[in-house]
């Protein structure tokens, strides 16, 4: 399976703050059978700005750092973004 990023709101930047960030994610998903879907994705970027993945799971610091990235990506208008 590869992941494609098509928008991406963080908590910070880290090449700025020099710390991991907590990023939301609107993707789109290419199987190994050629299929795909888009979905929502929490990932971590390390300080490098480098993405760490995790088999499907993020620590969330808290829901409130979780809504407001939710929040940030529907201002952005792409946050209300469904599977196509």
């Amino acid at each position: 399976m590869r992941v494609q990023i098509i928008n991406e709101v963080m908590t910070g930047d880290p090449k700025v703050t020099s710390k991991w960030e907590l990023a939301f994610q609107w993707c789109l998903y290419v199987y190994d059978d050629g299929t795909s879907q888009n979905g929502y994705r929490f990932i971590w970027r390390q300080p490098n700005g480098s993405l760490q993945p995790a088999r499907g799971q993020a620590r969330l610091p808290s829901i409130p750092v979780a809504m407001q990235l939710m929040n940030n990506a529907i201002s952005q208008g792409w946050g209300n973004n469904q599977e196509q």
